[in-house]
């Protein structure tokens, strides 16, 4: 049987998109919103304008969230400005948001190619590279903004995998033995070094099945080996309880308020901050 991977003291909280019930997702009010809850670290995510504006915003296109039709990398700042989310707040730009809030942290995840040129300078030019994690789903968007960003501050940056380092490091999991060392010396090229891995628990395969990815093996295996495992994105406030107990070192929600709540019963809340 497998050792359960030891308990983090106190486990990472990330508002997913900031917090907002009413869908105002990645706004000023959101981020306020889980500010307010006790909230030291948000997830947002980053798309860049045609005239280069680095905004905090998910999608391609502002459609979904605002209802206006258009790729927020075909429209200038001017344009983007006048949407709402979800019929209220503005969308901000990730500058506001870094000036707005000095005493939070931000995981940013790079959704677009224009945000690798345009993020480093601008978290270099607010001295903000001390307080975010930078992701990417794409490897090679994470890696050129996380060089970029290195070259510019001259330091190290924390950094969540992008999907083929999670891959890596979930086979190596499996095979056991030095498999992570031969594997990342293997993948040094094209995988960059990464101190946390953000994974949702299960994943669906062919046929609807779905294989656990988190399991104690896995938690075990990535702690060994010095890398945090935060979960997303995970609502349920039981689930959210199974995974503390396992030992996960994060969890990304959208719902704050039961994340926080279960924290407070359990004596970790609020985060020691930042």
């Amino acid at each position: 049987m497998d050792t359960p991977a030891p308990r983090p003291a106190a486990p990472a909280a990330l508002a997913h998109r900031g917090f907002s019930p009413e869908g105002a997702e990645n706004t000023l009010d959101a981020v306020r919103a889980a500010r307010d809850l006790g909230y030291a670290w948000i997830e947002t995510d980053v798309n860049t304008t045609a005239d280069g504006v680095v905004l905090s915003f998910h999608d391609e296109t502002l459609d979904r969230v605002t209802g206006t039709p258009g790729a927020v990398s075909a429209l200038t700042w001017e344009q983007v400005r006048r949407a709402r989310v979800a019929g209220g707040p503005a969308i901000p730009t990730l500058a506001e948001l870094l000036r707005a809030f000095p005493e939070l942290r931000f995981n940013i995840d790079v959704k677009d190619e224009a945000s690798v040129a345009a993020l480093p300078p601008l978290l270099h030019e607010l001295g903000a590279a001390g307080r975010v994690r930078v992701t990417s789903f794409s490897e090679s968007r994470r890696r050129r903004t996380l060089r970029a960003l290195r070259a510019l501050t001259g330091g190290p940056v924390p950094t969540s995998s992008g999907k083929e380092g999670m891959r890596l490091l979930l086979v190596s999991s499996w095979l056991g033995g030095p498999a992570w060392r031969i594997a990342r010396r293997l993948a040094a090229r094209w995988i960059e070094p990464f101190d946390t891995v953000q994974i949702p628990r299960r994943h669906r395969v062919r046929g609807g099945r779905e294989i656990e990815l988190v399991t104690p093996r896995f938690l075990a295996f990535a702690h060994r080996h010095g890398i945090a495992v935060h979960v997303w994105t995970v609502n349920d406030p039981e689930e959210m309880a199974e995974l503390l107990e396992l030992g996960v070192d994060g969890i990304v929600t959208d719902r704050a308020d039961l994340l926080a709540d279960l924290l407070a019963r359990r004596g970790q809340w609020p985060p020691s901050g930042v």
